[in-house]
Parts: structure tokens; sequence; C-alpha cells
């Protein structure tokens, strides 16, 4: 099971730039379609305190933010600590 989740949409351009960028540092992650799952909307909705915009991005259960957070925390060396 991957350490990293996305909640997406089929249609959402910072979605895919997440996952983009999960591909070039070479990080595995799993993929929740919020717009074909309800279960997975419902999760993200859960895990995220009600945020309603995607992608929506999880680390090991922690819940990360989206596409902004996602880049601060590399830039900032804070994403390494979270990979082995």
């Amino acid at each position: 099971m991957a350490r990293v989740k996305i909640y997406s949409t089929g249609t959402c351009p910072l979605c895919e730039k997440s996952k983009a960028l999960m591909a070039k540092w070479q990080i595995e992650y799993e993929e929740a379609r919020v717009d074909q799952d309800r279960d997975a909307l419902k999760e993200m909705l859960s895990i995220s305190n009600g945020a309603r915009s995607v992608p929506q991005i999880v680390i090991d259960g922690r819940w990360i933010g989206s596409f902004t957070e996602l880049t601060e925390l590399h830039m900032e060396g804070e994403l390494d600590d979270l990979m082995p």
C-alpha cells in the first residue's frame, strides 16, 4: 500500500501536476478519484476537515493539504523527512 494518497478528479490540472511531481520525485502514490467514488469523497472530507478542493494529499495518514502545501514541503526540505 502506498504511503501517499492523492484525492483527485479527472478534470483537475493541479491534480495532474501533483501526480507528475510525485513521479518526478519517484514517490509512489495511490490515487482516489472523488468524482467517481463517493466513499473516497467522504474519506477526503473527513481527513481534510471538510476541504472540497482537489487535490488533497495525505502522507502516512497525515493530511498535508493541496498542491501548494506539497511544493512548500518540498522546497523547505520537509518532504524528504516524510519519505523513507
